[in-house]
Order: C-alpha cells, then structure tokens, then sequence
C-alpha cells in the first residue's frame, strides 16, 4: 500500500484520554502475538486473532482480551481498527516504514556482548547488506531503496525510546539497551522511509540504492 505495510497499525486500543496503549505503558504486550485468519483483501481486513503467552487466543473483538489488558494496565481500553487504505501513526512514528540492518543488529549485539532480537527495535523491514558496515543506513537520507517493485525514499534516522529495552518474548526489561544505542550511535537506530510507489516485497528480494 503507498502508505506502509499492510496490516501494520491496523488494530489496537486506546485508553481513556485518546492515547494509544503501548509497551511503554504496558511491557507484557510484547508477549502477545497477532494473526490474520483468512484472506488479506484490500478492501477489508481479515478476522485477527491475538495469542497470550500461555497460548490462549482470543479474537480481537472478544470481551476477554479487553479485560484481560485492562486488568494488565489497569486502564478503561477502547478497541479501535482501521480500514486498509489508512495506516495511522502511532505514539512515536514520523513516517510509515522503519527499515534497520543486520550489521547494525550484529554490532549491538556484539557491544553487549548477547544476541539481540530484531523485534526489539520494531522494523517493518531488515535489510541483509553486503557491506556489513554498522550504521551505514544513516547515510542514505533523501536517497531511494528499491525493494523488489516497491520504491521509498529515506527520511531520517530513528531517534529510540525504552521500548527497545523490553525482550519481545518475555517482557523482561534489560535498559543496557537503550543506554548502549546511545552511547554507540547517539540513540539512533534504524531509518524511516516514505513509500513513493507502492507494491509487493517478499522476503529475499533484492534491495537496490539509488540517489534521489
């Protein structure tokens, strides 16, 4: 879709003063997972289904997932879901599209020493390079990626928050993270891209670089 990923935001909850709830607020998100069930059309979304860490799935709409996370929050939820053509953004995103590499995942991992999970820094998109150069992604601003037939243009770098501190399997906070992203790259990590044109990407498909 021109906007970002399908799916990507399409379902979540707000609390009582219009915020959305994330992992900042409620780190035991993280260990819930989310599916479609049926047919990915543009015109609608399929039915979702969210599975807790003990493996207990819930559809979207049932009452039990609300409480449970309200009890979780301890907050009033309202459930919201968006149609196909409108990706919002959430409670920290400036573009549609966070791209990251496996060099810069590689180098993070190697600083503390423990292999660090991609999913902590929230990518729509991890680029496999061929220059295995941490951090060379901050030089690609105004430039164009070519990804399979879609075309982005890179905005700017990733300024992170305490999210990438929290483990995507257990919820467990481990804040030598943040700290060591900052120290090693002024707290960037990752860049953001807007969609110039729009199409299907698969996992290894060639990504080109080009000027803008």
């Amino acid at each position: 879709m021109g906007h970002g990923l399908y799916g990507d935001r399409s379902h979540g909850f707000k609390t009582g003063d219009g915020k959305y709830l994330t992992q900042t607020q409620l780190p035991e998100m993280t260990t819930f997972k989310a599916r479609f069930k049926g047919d990915e059309k543009p015109e609608n979304y399929p039915p979702v289904e969210v599975i807790s860490a003990e493996g207990t799935v819930f559809a979207f709409e049932d009452t039990a997932l609300l409480e449970r996370l309200e009890k979780l929050s301890k907050k009033r939820l309202t459930r919201i879901k968006h149609h196909p053509a409108y990706t919002p953004f959430g409670a920290i995103e400036v573009e549609n599209i966070l791209l990251v590499t496996d060099a810069s995942i590689k180098y993070i991992s190697h600083v503390l020493d423990n292999e660090v999970n991609h999913l902590r820094f929230r990518p729509n998109i991890v680029i496999d390079l061929y220059n295995k150069k941490p951090f060379s992604e901050q030089t690609w601003a105004g430039k164009r990626l070519k990804i399979g037939d879609v075309e982005v243009v890179i905005k700017k770098g990733c300024e992170r928050c305490s999210i990438i501190n929290i483990d995507p399997s257990s919820g467990i906070i481990d804040r030598t993270v943040l700290k060591t992203v900052f120290k090693e790259n002024h707290n960037i990590f990752g860049v953001y891209a807007a969609v110039l044109k729009e199409g299907s990407v698969k996992t290894g498909d060639m990504i080109t670089l080009h000027d803008g």
